[in-house]
């Protein structure tokens, strides 16, 4: 494990609870939950910290693309402490690094990548990312990010 997959690669953590709906057949978080997870640390972020308004701002935040690896199950009830990073902030681009970890354990549990194009929420073109955001988004930011 290199340093950047530790829990002291990530610049920002949210605790989110698994749900007893989280669970499949097999007892343990179905992996569609993850993603879950993913959209929630990052737009919990971007509302709290960036102003982003989900309901009636002009710019929204559409993802592009998005990854995540597997290596080691979460259950209900469990923790899971999602890790945040930003590896590239463009003008109208962002992709995070998330990282899923376990209470007191430094490996992370998944990993993954998403990026968020922002466009206007009328036309769906693409736009600079507001000046909130972007303040944000830096506070993220670190010099390169690990995952392919």
């Amino acid at each position: 494990m290199t340093d950047s997959q530790a829990r002291a690669g990530y610049r920002h953590f949210q605790n989110i609870t698994t749900r007893w709906k989280d669970n499949d057949v097999y007892g343990h978080v179905n992996n569609v939950e993850y993603y879950s997870y993913f959209d929630t640390v990052i737009n919990t972020w971007l509302i709290r910290e960036g102003g982003l308004d989900i309901h009636a701002g002009d710019t929204i935040g559409l993802c592009a693309e998005s990854h995540c690896k597997f290596m080691g199950p979460f259950a209900f009830p469990e923790v899971v402490q999602a890790g945040l990073r930003v590896v590239h902030l463009g003008r109208s681009s962002v992709r995070y690094e998330i990282g899923l970890f376990r209470e007191n354990d430094d490996k992370p549990s998944a990993e993954g990548w998403f990026v968020h194009v922002f466009v206007n929420r009328e036309s769906r073109r693409s736009q600079e990312i507001p000046q909130g955001l972007r303040l944000a988004l830096e506070r993220l930011q670190i010099d390169n990010g690990v995952l392919p």
